[in-house]
């Protein structure tokens, strides 16, 4: 097995669209039993048009043997963000003021069904984040996929629930979760 990741910045995003879609849509959809307009691949598309044209935007995509198994993206919070507003949890003053520079948005990690238990999602996971420089990263995960095993894996990678949050009228309820400091010794 020869494992590896390729980096993508904004300007290569067009390179990757159609292959982030389709694993998006194999394992949200045909894996996970997440069914439903907000996960279609027309609306995924939509939101991965969005997070892709943020400044400080990647992603990374792992391959074994050439065939793309997984991938992940990220973006910076920008001091006008509205990551937080969605928030149905109350957090503390100063918990969700930022500079660009404070955190890191984690908005997808998907890894197809063959990969799974094998380590490779976490060494993709670790594999983006390595080079950043924010202090901490955060994600939102629906908390009824895989039945609570996928919010469990994020808990063993060192991140904490701090609320829940609703970011589309259409979406789940996600759990808000948050890993500080970015890197685990």
């Amino acid at each position: 097995m020869t494992v590896e990741f390729q980096r993508y910045d904004q300007s290569r995003i067009e390179d990757v669209r159609q292959t982030i879609c389709d694993i998006h849509v194999e394992v949200r959809a045909g894996d996970l039993g997440l069914t439903g307009p907000f996960y279609s691949r027309e609306r995924f598309n939509e939101r991965l048009s969005g997070h892709s044209t943020a400044l400080g935007w990647e992603a990374a995509i792992g391959y074994e043997d050439d065939i793309p198994f997984g991938f992940a993206y990220c973006v910076p919070l920008a001091p006008n963000t509205r990551w937080w507003k969605a928030m149905t949890t109350p957090l503390p003053d100063g918990y969700t003021t930022e500079d660009g520079h404070r955190t890191l948005a984690l908005n997808e990690i998907v890894v197809r069904k063959p990969w799974r238990g094998t380590g490779t999602a976490q060494a993709l996971h670790e594999h983006l984040l390595a080079p950043r420089t924010e202090q901490r990263v955060t994600l939102l995960v629906n908390p009824k996929a895989g039945g609570g095993k996928v919010q469990a894996v994020y808990e063993r990678w060192g991140y904490e629930k701090i609320g829940e949050q609703q970011p589309f009228p259409d979406s789940p309820v996600f759990a808000a979760m948050m890993r500080a400091p970015l890197h685990r010794a």
